[in-house]
C-alpha cells in the first residue's frame, strides 16, 4: 500500500523521506484494535525527531511516523463495538502504559501517566491504512472536513491538557504564548480565546505576529533577543500574566518566569530551542509560581476536545495542504520553520 517512509536516521530529515507503493498491507485488527482508512494526516515536530533519532528510543528504519490523522474505520477487532465501522474519526496518539505494581511502592495517586506514542514507538499514520487501539478514537462526525480534523488532535490535546487540566486556566485570565506559529502555540491561542482570555504572543517573525493578530491575539512582541518580559509586564500594567505557555525552552524560559504574576503558571510541553535553562528560584518561591511540565493527554481529555471540535468551538490553523505523494515538501517546510499552523497530507 501507499506509505510515506523515513528511510534512515539523519538531519535534515527531508532528504530521507520517500513515498512507496509497496509497504505491506495492514493485517486484520487484533482484540481491542481498529483499522483506519486514512483521509488526511498531519505533521508535528515529532515527525522531525523520529527522523533525527530520539535518545533512549530504539528506532529502526525505514519507518513511518505520523501522530495525527483523520480517517474512516474499516474494521474492528474482538471486543470492539462494530458500530465503529464507517465512523469518521481522529485518534489520540498517546497510548497509556500500565503502572508497575511492586511490593513497597508508594501509592500512585499523584504519579503522572507514562505514554508511548503512535508514530514514535510504533509505525504511525502517514500511510493508506493504520491500526490503533479503539479506546483512543474519537468521532468527528460524518461531514467533518478531514483536513481540519487531521490537523486538530495532538496539538490541541497537548495545549488543552497543559492549560486547562494541569494549569487550571480560568476564563478572563491573561496568557503569554511564545513562538507563535507552531501547532501547539496556535492551538493554545485558540483555547485561550475560547476561554475569553487576553493573549500576548511572541515571535521572531513580523509576519507571524500579524497572522496571530488576525486570529485574536491582543498584543504581540517581536523577539529580537531582548528582555521582552518588560514589554509583557507593561501590557499588564506591571501585574504580570497568569499563564506563560512555552515550548521553546532555553531562549525564552527566563523571560517567561519574569513575565508571570503572583501565583502564575509556567506550562511547557517541549523545548525546541534547547532543554538547558537558567531560572530564578527566588522569583519562583517569592511569587508562588507553578512550574508544570505536560506531555500529550488522556483519552478522556481527547474526547473533550473532540466534542469542542464537533460543536465548532475550536478549530486548527492549517498552513499547507499537500498530496501525500509530495510528502518531502511537507518535511522541508516543517524543518525550515516557515509554517504558521499545521502541514497536512491529503490521502484522498
Amino acid at each position: 500500500m501507499l506509505a510515506v517512509t523515513i528511510t534512515k536516521q539523519g538531519a535534515p530529515v527531508a532528504p530521507n523521506i520517500a513515498v512507496t507503493d509497496t509497504w505491506p498491507q495492514e493485517p486484520p485488527p487484533g482484540p481491542g484494535m481498529a483499522t483506519i482508512r486514512t483521509l488526511a494526516s498531519a505533521l508535528n515536530h515529532m515527525d522531525i525527531w523520529v527522523g533525527m533519532g530520539i535518545p533512549g528510543v530504539d528506532l529502526t528504519y525505514p519507518r513511518i511516523s505520523g501522530c495525527d490523522a483523520c480517517g474512516e474505520v474499516t474494521a474492528v477487532g474482538e471486543g470492539v463495538d462494530p458500530a465503529w465501522v464507517g465512523s469518521r474519526v481522529i485518534y489520540n496518539a498517546a497510548v497509556r502504559l500500565p503502572e508497575r505494581v511492586r511490593p513497597g511502592d508508594p501509592p500512585a495517586s499523584t504519579l503522572a501517566p507514562e505514554y508511548e506514542l503512535i508514530g514514535e514507538h510504533t509505525h504511525g499514520a502517514h500511510r493508506e491504512r493504520f491500526t490503533v487501539p479503539a479506546a483512543n478514537l474519537a468521532v468527528v462526525g460524518p461531514d467533518a472536513d478531514p483536513i481540519a480534523a487531521a490537523a486538530f488532535g495532538l496539538t490541541t490535546l497537548t495545549a488543552y491538557s497543559m492549560m486547562i487540566t494541569k494549569g487550571g486556566l480560568r476564563p478572563g485570565q491573561s496568557v503569554l504564548i511564545t513562538g507563535i506559529g507552531g501547532g501547539v502555540a496556535t492551538s493554545a491561542l485558540a483555547i485561550a480565546k475560547w476561554m475569553a482570555c487576553p493573549v500576548i504572543v511572541t515571535s521572531r517573525s513580523r509576519d507571524k505576529l500579524a497572522r496571530a493578530k488576525q486570529l485574536g491575539a491582543d498584543a504581540t512582541v517581536l523577539d529580537e533577543g531582548q528582555d521582552w518580559s518588560k514589554e509583557v509586564r507593561a501590557w499588564t500594567a506591571k501585574r504580570g500574566v497568569d499563564m506563560a505557555v512555552d515550548s521553546i525552552g532555553r531562549p525564552t524560559h527566563m523571560n517567561c518566569i519574569k513575565s508571570l504574576a503572583r501565583g502564575g503558571a509556567f506550562v511547557t510541553p517541549g523545548n525546541t530551542g534547547g532543554p538547558k535553562i537558567e531560572s530564578d528560584q527566588a522569583r519562583i518561591f517569592w511569587n508562588q509560581l507553578r512550574i508544570l511540565g505536560s506531555t500529550m493527554g488522556s483519552n478522556d481529555e481527547f474526547r473533550e476536545i473532540a466534542a469542542l471540535f464537533r460543536a465548532g468551538h475550536l478549530a486548527p490553523v492549517v498552513d499547507t495542504v499537500l498530496p501525500a505523494r509530495d510528502a518531502r515538501r511537507a518535511w522541508e517546510r516543517l524543518e525550515a520553520a516557515e509554517q504558521f499552523g499545521k502541514i497536512v497530507l491529503d490521502w484522498r
